[in-house]
């Protein structure tokens, strides 16, 4: 039952799909991130099913087809990942100290870089899903919840820059080692499914899903040398970074290994 609970808070807490009430109670939060990748799951299998309709049996073109890639997992998240991107754009872009970095993070306003940085964003995968064909679409399916696999791993394991707030509260409720275990293998599969799906189509989609899993944690090692550096530690909203950047990251590798096929 607690469990349940876990899986309820996750799917409400992380993204717009409807879940069953649960109490944030001590029993509850320890196993939220396990299921943290379940909304990636979600999120690419209906994605790349709305993809494969829209290629295999409609006349739209193609900027239609990648517009609706691009919005559709915000819409399924209700952007709260793209939050933290943006006010983690702003933070590096201010190049004050750690303190006001941090300080930058809990500030309600957008600034200029945020919004600049979502813009370029947008763009990069909107292009990038405008040169997308149907081969790659089970592939990007399975960047979401490798992504949210990462990020939660990262969420249980790297030092909280602050004592307080969203991060630090699923971090102290957190059964750590068994969440963190429990992630990696989510991670395993991911990837191991994504070279199992590139071994079937042929040599060069093989090495190019072998760069895609490179790529990811490539982005990962990134994230957690930068967030030591400039912030002293993790938070939710540098996680959010994290978990965008990974993906678009992916995406660009991705998309040009269905090119070479």
């Amino acid at each position: 039952m607690h469990l349940l609970n876990s899986l309820a808070i996750a799917i409400s807490m992380y993204s717009r799909i409807p879940a069953p009430a649960a109490d944030w109670s001590e029993k509850n939060m320890k196993y939220v991130m396990c299921f943290f990748p379940v909304v990636g799951v979600i999120t690419g299998v209906l994605q790349s099913g709305i993809g494969y309709v829209l290629l295999k049996y409609t006349s739209f073109g193609g900027l239609f087809f990648a517009a609706v890639m691009t919005l559709f997992p915000v819409l399924v998240t209700g952007g709260i990942h793209l939050d933290g991107y943006a006010d983690t754009v702003d933070a590096i872009s201010s190049y004050g100290d750690r303190e006001k970095r941090l300080q930058i993070l809990k500030d309600p306003h957008t600034g200029a870089f945020a919004v600049i940085g979502l813009c370029v964003y947008f763009v990069a995968e909107l292009a990038l899903w405008s040169e997308a064909d149907i081969t790659i679409l089970p592939l990007t399916a399975c960047i979401y919840p490798f992504s949210r696999s990462l990020s939660g791993i990262s969420v249980v394991s790297f030092q909280a820059a602050k004592n307080s707030g969203l991060l630090r509260t699923f971090q102290d409720g957190a059964h750590r080692t068994k969440v963190r275990v429990v992630l990696i293998i989510w991670a395993c599969i991911c990837a191991g499914t994504m070279l199992c799906l590139g071994a079937r189509q042929s040599g060069a989609f093989a090495a190019g899903a072998a760069a895609v899993v490179a790529a990811a944690f490539l982005v990962f090692v990134y994230y957690y040398r930068m967030s030591k550096k400039k912030f002293g530690g993790t938070t939710g909203d540098l996680a959010g970074y994290f978990l965008q950047m990974c993906e678009l990251a992916m995406l660009a590798v991705i998309v040009p290994v269905g090119k070479l096929i």
